[in-house]
């Protein structure tokens, strides 16, 4: 399965685990300072930013040859705490009065501006190009690592698929060794060490 129809598959799952959030849950602690609205608003950002990037010019310089490069290169770029919690409080008041209809419509959008993408589409993130099905590997993650804390967070299974799941826990320890934890990454997946208290590759 191709990245373009795992983000499809990542982003459908996402979309029928919001059916399951009770009217009184929305409001709820979800993870950090964030609600489940606000969780689910940061979350459909992977859905927004597709469509958004895919609006803009196409560069011709590839300066993030993948997803490992996104999230060692630039992520701290857009990962201030604060900016990031407030995007995401911002994208769930965004949802409005019903998320579910919000969320597909986007998917929609952003799947129609894949199929319309040629081949090797390169999109610009911060000024850094990066392939389109690269990217989109980045989506997939968020989407699958989200869904996830939203599930926990509602008592609800996330729906995520094993295909899908493989490919994030794949990405998330490619960018911990990146980073200089591939040892201890090595150690805990093998059942030699525990991981440090607070332990994060993003």
């Amino acid at each position: 399965m191709g990245n373009v129809a795992k983000f499809h598959q990542a982003a459908e799952a996402f979309i029928e685990l919001v059916r399951l959030i009770r009217p009184e849950q929305w409001d709820e602690h979800a993870l950090g300072s964030w609600s489940v609205r606000s969780l689910v608003g940061h979350t459909t950002r992977a859905i927004l930013t597709v469509e958004t990037y895919l609006g803009h010019d196409e560069v011709s310089r590839v300066g993030l040859p993948t997803a490992e490069d996104y999230y060692a290169l630039i992520y701290t770029d857009f990962a201030d705490p604060v900016s990031v919690a407030a995007r995401g409080v911002e994208a769930g008041v965004w949802l409005g009065d019903d998320p579910v209809q919000q969320i597909t419509d986007a998917l929609q959008r952003a799947s129609d501006a894949i199929a319309s993408a040629p081949a090797g589409r390169v999109v610009s993130v911060g000024g850094h190009g990066i392939e389109l099905t690269q990217y989109l590997r980045t989506r997939i993650f968020e989407l699958v690592v989200h869904s996830i804390d939203i599930g926990r967070a509602i008592g609800q299974p996330h729906g995520q698929s094993v295909e899908c799941i493989t490919d994030a826990t794949s990405l998330a320890a490619r960018i911990g060794a990146r980073a200089g934890s591939g040892e201890e990454i090595l150690l805990a997946l093998t059942g030699r060490a525990p991981l440090p208290s607070g332990f994060s590759v993003v």
